[in-house]
């Protein structure tokens, strides 16, 4: 009989790498490299860094399999480490740079214990205040937050804007729509359809300038607003695209009921996770939310749970893969 083979449990918690891959993100190695810097020394002065600290992290690059290092001591990108070029299609370098907003929310996961122990945003204990205000104190931080969000947009906005359900509706409204990336490709599928962007001054200002930059004034409109606070009644559609992971429970519900009352009986409110399956939610973003926002992820049962508080009902689960958008209603119209 084969001795069976069991994995250990130490590569699963190994700091090294992860944190070695931030700083290099952080650093823009993979940049300088690709544009030719490939000794420490060089290296070291690019980057303004110790020259034997940036050594010793490098070994663990060359280790971990994002460089090679040849004869010379000279280092060069892997296919892995190429995916660290800031203009590489993935993005992943701002995504990991520990001084842009995503970044820096992921170190805070090391105060997980606390939110584990408390149910309090292990976020607020590493850095002393929410993320939010944290966002709302830095310049820096929110712009960073808010090219995440828009290249997330981005990504996922062809397969939202090409389902059908839109074709129905005449007005709809994006609420925390962001730089109007997903409402610029709703008009663009559906020339029909006048959208209106629901959305803080920052990025609010941002989708204002998309918005006129491509002439659509007549069928799109920018808000300033939060969705906490009443929203304009009357359209036909309420969007809430990446907006409730953020928020616990309490807050998902008042959020939902803002809608509620501001689709009436015949609105519907469209509900969009991108990191939550039909069956269960992604565990590692649904770890991520606790832990920065206090947040969840949530399947659509989840949602039609909360929306009941809300005086909503399910009324059906539109694909639009690998999304799927919850429509919710009053539960008078919930079969219509």
């Amino acid at each position: 009989m084969m001795k069976s083979e069991t994995a250990h449990i130490r590569p699963l918690a190994d700091l090294a790498t992860p944190m070695a891959i931030r700083v290099a993100a952080t650093l823009r190695l993979a940049d300088h490299v690709a544009r030719g810097a490939h000794t420490v020394d060089e290296l070291a002065v690019l980057v303004d860094a110790d020259r034997d600290a940036l050594a010793v992290t490098m070994g663990q690059l060359v280790t971990a399999g994002v460089l090679t290092r040849d004869a010379q001591d000279r280092y060069h990108l892997t296919p892995l480490g190429d995916q660290l070029r800031d203009e590489h299609p993935e993005r992943m370098r701002a995504t990991l740079d520990i001084e842009g907003a995503i970044g820096r929310a992921e170190l805070s996961l090391a105060a997980l214990l606390q939110t584990v122990r408390t149910g309090k945003t292990a976020y607020s204990h590493h850095y002393g205040q929410s993320m939010w205000d944290d966002l709302v104190d830095s310049p820096a931080l929110a712009g960073s937050f808010d090219a995440f969000m828009s290249f997330k947009t981005t990504t996922n906005a062809p397969a939202l804007a090409s389902s059908p359900l839109w074709s129905r509706l005449n007005h709809v409204i994006d609420i925390g729509g962001g730089d109007g990336t997903l409402a610029l490709a709703l008009l663009a599928e559906h020339p029909v359809l006048r959208v209106t962007v629901l959305e803080q001054p920052g990025p609010a200002a941002t989708a204002s300038a998309a918005v006129a930059s491509r002439g659509l004034a007549d069928r799109a409109d920018v808000l300033v607003g939060s969705f906490f606070d009443p929203l304009p009644a009357g359209a036909d559609g309420y969007i809430l695209n990446d907006v409730l992971h953020n928020w616990n429970a309490e807050a998902t519900t008042a959020i939902l009921r803002r809608c509620a009352d501001a689709a009436g009986a015949t609105g519907s409110v469209f509900v969009i996770e991108s990191g939550s399956g039909l069956d269960a939610p992604n565990s590692g973003l649904d770890l991520r939310m606790l832990a920065w926002f206090g947040g969840r992820e949530r399947t659509p049962g989840d949602v039609a749970r909360l929306a009941v508080r809300a005086g909503l009902a399910l009324r059906t689960v539109h694909h639009a893969p690998p999304l799927h958008i919850v429509e919710l209603t009053r539960p008078d119209d919930a079969g219509r």
